[in-house]
């Protein structure tokens, strides 16, 4: 036997086909190994293929059938094997199954006029092709195509344009992939810039104490500079956590305003408080907004309670203990309808916090009288 002479051949070898297609691929064994059609058999990625797919075309040349060929379930293609019956093995074909798609989504966001977009890679199949994919956009009724080029700043399927975008003018984005296969354009995207603007983070977060209450924090904070380059309306969301959590609470009520009462909170607690930013009502656009990513944390704590010391209760018998009672009870009502940022809420709780207060010294000197 040559030692330079293939046990078989299989054909085609290594083809590329589209997910869907069918194929028969033969395997042709050399004279000089004295094997015969019937002593060979198929196997796909390890798995022996069926006898009812075989047929023999010639006394040293058997076929495989395959139907309705699924994605190559592996990078390197599906490996389609001849055997002899003895398991040793004759040649072998990679099958590379897949499409050459792109399906584009609506672009991410920008902040001082530049611009990331994002992209789905396409069914199964395509990505255990090698594929190429170039991001391109141009003004919708004039100007040429231009070819973005940083593909790498936002993750995968992705590509970042940072700057020279026009606003008032819509735009045309689409995303063309290529490979082994072919070429394929997906849907373009018609975009005005305006209707996914977004900012950086409202900044200078400041968090501090309301007086000797225990229960309230006051927020700070700075407008992100880029709101002073649009005409549009911004709206601030608030989240806040106890330290020793992880889960948030959400101030939804807060409006366009740069303060805010956090009420009916933890007496002697730290609090961590994040704040972010909608631009909306941007003019021209008819969008409702892209939230900004949060603030950094920032900490602070409520002070702590001097009723939780103790002291003497005031007599009265049942005539107090049903006062203190209702005035609980009243006093729980006004702290959950005073939660949040509403000024009417703000002036409710401090009003009752005043009253309380002079309604305790009161019972208290009462209480101490011979």
């Amino acid at each position: 036997v040559s030692p330079a002479a293939d046990p078989a051949v299989i054909s085609p070898q290594d083809p590329t086909l589209l997910i869907g297609s069918s194929l028969v691929a033969t395997c042709t064994v050399s004279p000089d190994f004295h094997l015969k059609a019937e002593d060979l058999y198929w196997t796909l990625n390890g798995r022996r293929l069926p006898a009812a797919s075989y047929a023999a075309l010639g006394p040293t040349t058997l076929s495989v059938a395959l139907a309705h060929l699924n994605g190559s379930k592996q990078q390197s293609g599906d490996n389609l094997v001849c055997h002899s019956s003895d398991g040793g093995i004759l040649a072998g074909s990679c099958l590379y199954v897949g499409r050459t798609s792109a399906r584009s989504r609506v672009p991410g966001s920008n902040r001082h006029r530049d611009l990331t977009c994002k992209w789905a890679p396409g069914t199964e199949g395509e990505t255990f092709l090698h594929t190429n994919y170039t991001l391109k956009y141009k003004l919708r009724w004039y100007g040429r195509d231009n070819t973005c080029q940083e593909y790498h700043t936002a993750g995968p399927y992705s590509c970042h344009i940072p700057k020279d975008l026009a606003l008032f003018t819509p735009y045309e984005i689409w995303v063309e992939a290529s490979n082994r296969l072919g070429v394929a354009v997906s849907d373009v995207v018609m975009l005005d810039i305006l209707d996914v603007v977004t900012t950086d983070p409202p900044s200078d977060v400041h968090v501090s104490r309301v007086g000797d209450l225990e229960d309230q924090l006051s927020v700070r904070w700075s407008s992100p500079p880029a709101l002073k380059d649009f005409l549009f309306q911004a709206k601030y969301q608030i989240q806040y956590r106890v330290e020793d959590s992880s889960e948030w609470k959400v101030v939804d009520d807060v409006g366009n305003q740069t303060s805010c009462r956090l009420a009916g909170l933890r007496p002697g607690t730290v609090y961590f408080v994040q704040v972010r930013c909608n631009p909306f009502g941007i003019y021209g656009s008819k969008k409702a907004g892209i939230w900004s990513d949060w603030s950094n944390p920032t900490a602070a704590s409520t002070p702590r309670s001097e009723r939780a010391a103790g002291g003497c209760d005031p007599k009265g018998g049942e005539q107090n203990t049903t006062l203190r009672r209702e005035l609980k009870q009243f006093f729980g009502w006004v702290k959950k309808h005073a939660y949040g940022c509403s000024n009417l809420g703000i002036k409710l709780y401090d009003q009752w916090r005043v009253w309380l207060q002079k309604s305790h010294k009161t019972r208290n000197q009462v209480g101490k009288e011979p």
